[in-house]
C-alpha cells in the first residue's frame, strides 16, 4: 500500500486568478427604443429581453425552441428568441409582444384574437401574436409555405390549411387553434 503525503492548507491554495468573463456590447432597437447591453456572449435573445430588459411578455416554454412561446420579430421576421444569441442582433430592430400595440390602440391581430377569443390560459399568446404578425407579412410578400398550392404565385391565398401550416411552429396546450386560425383569417381578409 502506498500512502501519499497530505498537502497542508498553504500548498493547496493557488495564486492564479479566474479568467475574466467575456462581455459583448450590443446595441439594438427594442420596441422602438434604442437599447444597449453588456452581455455574456452566450446570452440568448430571450434572456436578454426577459432578464436584462425586463420585458417578460415573451415566454420561455420548452427550452428547445419547439413550442413558439419565445417568438419575437427581428427586422420584421419572426424568430424563436430562445435559439438565437443576443450578440447576433447588434443593430437589429426587435419587436416583442410589448411593442405590438398599446391598450389604446391594439394591433389588428391583437384585436382579432380578443374578438375571436383566440386564447385561453394566455401563456402562448405573445408568441402566437408575434408569429401571426410575421406570417401575415411573409404571405403578403409572396413567400410560399409547405401548404401553398402554387409556389410560383406571388399572391398567397391564406386558407385555413395555409394558416395552420404557417403557424405550426406555435403550440397552444389549451387547444385554442380553431379560434387562432379564425382570428388570423379575419385579419388576412381585411388586409
Amino acid at each position: 500500500m502506498v500512502f501519499k503525503k497530505r498537502k497542508n492548507r498553504s500548498e493547496m491554495e493557488t495564486t492564479t486568478k479566474p479568467a475574466p468573463q467575456a462581455v459583448s456590447r450590443i446595441a439594438f432597437t427594442v420596441n422602438g427604443q434604442a437599447r444597449e447591453l453588456n452581455l455574456d456572449p452566450r446570452t440568448s435573445l430571450l434572456d436578454a429581453l426577459r432578464e436584462h430588459l425586463h420585458l417578460t411578455g415573451t415566454k420561455k416554454g420548452c427550452d428547445h425552441g419547439q413550442c413558439g412561446a419565445c417568438t419575437v420579430l427581428v427586422n420584421g421576421r419572426r424568430i424563436n428568441s430562445f435559439l438565437s444569441l443576443a450578440v447576433m442582433h447588434d443593430r437589429d430592430d426587435v419587436v416583442t409582444i410589448e411593442g405590438l400595440g398599446a391598450p389604446t390602440g391594439l394591433h389588428p391581430v391583437q384585436a382579432a384574437f380578443i374578438e375571436r377569443d383566440a386564447f385561453q390560459c394566455g401563456y402562448c399568446t405573445p408568441g402566437q401574436l408575434c408569429s401571426a404578425v410575421g406570417m401575415l407579412s411573409e404571405a403578403k410578400a409572396g413567400w410560399p409555405s409547405h401548404a401553398t398550392a402554387d409556389v410560383s404565385s406571388k399572391q398567397i391565398t391564406l386558407s385555413d390549411a395555409e394558416i395552420r401550416e404557417r403557424m405550426s411552429g406555435n403550440i397552444c396546450r389549451c387547444a385554442a387553434y380553431p379560434n387562432i386560425v379564425a382570428a388570423i383569417r379575419d385579419v388576412a381578409g381585411g388586409a
